[in-house]
């Protein structure tokens, strides 16, 4: 210890080695660790449980392990300061105890960042930040030590009246970091809570869902800016014509904001919806900030700008009600009995299971064909972002068979030909009986 002592001192570094003391914080960090392992081992659970039940979230693989690990540093790191401030410790103890505090706050914050689904750089760089600091922070201390701030604020240079550093880029990281982390964090929040209420219908969650957002992003921003201390003053000389450059780089994104929020507010068109836009037709399964996505019954996800569903015509299925009527025509040959006909029309319509009892099945004649009577079978579904085709199809395959066992014929194109004049012998030539007949002898 003495030899330590002395390289130390050599150094500008005094250093007061207390082993005893020592011996005694590194048990009480041993029975931190220990505690923090066992208190989220046991918490675990019913957090879970209670995400489950009182916040009505969906059972997920590994969450519950997730939140032990982010309780476990947690708890770690509260008992960790708590024994730091407890105590006058001798600077060997607080080496001791200040790693470990470091360390179990630099896992849990790695562990948060990652519990909100951040990228893995991200957590990095928050975790080694604070353990950098937090170190720091304990070693300020010990006498010959300079803060890690001044090192990192002498890396750099000056811009005019603004000094950038290495200590100000880190600063203009981590708050960035930070505000990202806290803005996910609201949102799912937000989200959670609006999804909760009864009160709304799914276009005005989802409204005000997309009004939120917006505004605890302008909020950080603003928030970034005074914590960062920068002036938005500095920037009002050319602000006007970088505003008037947004304004016409982004005029079609604005435009299909606005037109987003229009559309969620007069709730025209709404998730879950079946449209018809052109040729696009399917059941809308996001309205976003720039376009609303359309998934048709081929899995083609369509994602058509907010403002063409604003300014073209669209067909909404399902706007005051899902209860859709679909034609599905037939053709039966004039011999048939129509009457035993239409009721095996009937029959095939209500056997078939997506078709609704009201309103009733109905058959309409349609017309008088060349070939056939024309009918026209009307049924009723409500879930027309099932599919239309296959309800036509079901229906169309019940009738074969219905049609095929009740002797009812399903006609094909016939025509009748009238000759004027034919050829002289022609009617001889063809019924000539000898087997070398050759009509064009």
């Amino acid at each position: 210890m003495n030899a330590l002592e002395n390289w130390l001192a050599n150094r500008g570094i005094a250093l007061d080695l207390d082993v005893s003391t020592a011996l005694i914080a590194f048990g009480l960090v041993v029975a931190a660790w220990l505690l923090g392992w066992l208190s989220a081992s046991a918490l675990a659970p019913r957090i879970e449980a209670f995400v489950q039940n009182r916040l009505k979230q969906d059972p997920r693989p590994n969450r519950c392990k997730r939140i032990e690990r982010v309780a476990r540093f947690l708890i770690v790191a509260i008992l960790l300061l708590v024994l730091f401030q407890a105590h006058a410790w001798g600077q060997l103890s607080i080496a001791i105890i200040g790693l470990n505090l470091a360390a179990a706050s630099t896992l849990f914050i790695n562990r948060a960042i990652r519990f909100l689904r951040m990228p893995q750089w991200a957590a990095l760089l928050l975790s080694g930040v604070v353990f950098l600091f937090v170190v720091n922070g304990l070693l300020q201390g010990f006498q010959g030590i300079e803060p890690l701030s001044n090192e990192l604020d002498r890396i750099g240079f000056d811009a005019g009246k603004t000094r950038v550093s290495a200590l100000t880029v880190l600063q203009w990281a981590v708050t960035a970091v930070l505000l990202f982390a806290l803005v996910r964090f609201v949102n799912r929040l937000t989200r959670h809570f609006i999804d909760g209420t009864r009160r709304l219908d799914p276009a005005q969650k989802l409204l005000v869902e997309k009004l939120a957002g917006i505004g605890v992003i302008v909020v950080a921003f603003f928030v970034g800016i005074d914590f960062l201390g920068i002036d938005l003053t500095a920037l009002a000389v050319f602000s006007g014509a970088f505003g008037l450059a947004i304004g016409f780089g982004f005029q079609k994104t604005f435009g299909n904001l606005i037109s987003g929020i229009i559309l969620l507010m007069d709730r025209s068109i709404k998730p879950g919806d079946v449209i018809a836009v052109g040729d696009s037709f399917g059941w809308v399964n996001k309205i976003g900030v720039r376009a609303v996505s359309i998934v048709t019954r081929d899995g083609k996800e369509h994602l058509i700008p907010n403002e063409v569903l604003m300014t073209e015509e669209v067909e909404n299925w399902s706007y005051s009600s899902k209860n859709v009527r679909v034609r599905i025509p037939v053709g039966v040959s004039y011999a048939s009995d129509m009457e035993l006909a239409v009721k095996l029309m009937l029959q095939a319509a209500e056997e078939s299971p997506r078709v609704l009892d009201l309103p009733r099945a109905n058959v309409w004649w349609s017309e008088y064909g060349e070939s056939s009577v024309n009918f026209e079978i009307l049924v009723w579904i409500k879930d027309p972002e099932e599919g239309v085709g296959n309800v036509r199809s079901d229906v169309l395959r019940r009738l074969w068979f219905l049609f095929k066992d009740n002797g009812i014929e399903i006609p094909f194109p016939q025509r009748d030909l009238n000759l004027r004049k034919l050829p002289d012998g022609l009617i001889e030539r063809l019924a000539d009986p000898r087997p070398n007949g050759n009509i064009d002898e």
